[in-house]
């Protein structure tokens, strides 16, 4: 078994409910983990079929976020998930997405899940 990190992915999108998050792109940061088997095979051809494949996971993330329109956090970040457990390759996952400044006195808030097989 093997995780995979993609750490502070910055995206801006519609996320929130008041009326200038509707009008206004916000950043959100995404932080996944990922746990997946890596083939010996692979491991002993360097050769990359039959792995997960981290870098299309993240474009389908990156094209989710940017065309959506969100106005919980935790919708975000259940449609994240989903997409990440699509693919059958992953044993388990864990999702956080922060959403900077969303309270005057903190640096984010964020939400976090996971799922597994």
């Amino acid at each position: 078994m093997a995780k995979i990190r993609v750490k502070d992915l910055l995206i801006r999108t519609y996320i929130g409910f008041n009326p200038d998050e509707l009008v206004n792109k916000q950043d959100v940061v995404i932080n996944l983990e990922i746990e997946t088997d890596i083939p010996e095979s692979a491991l002993e051809s360097d050769e990359p079929e039959d792995i997960f494949n981290y870098k299309v996971i993240t474009k389908k993330i990156i094209t989710l976020v940017q065309e959506g329109r969100f106005k919980l956090l935790e919708v975000l970040t259940k449609r994240i998930l989903d997409t990440i457990m699509e693919d059958e390759k992953v044993k388990w996952a864990r999702v956080e997405v922060d959403k900077p400044h969303a309270l005057r006195f903190a640096e984010s808030v964020s939400m976090e899940m996971e799922a597994s097989r």
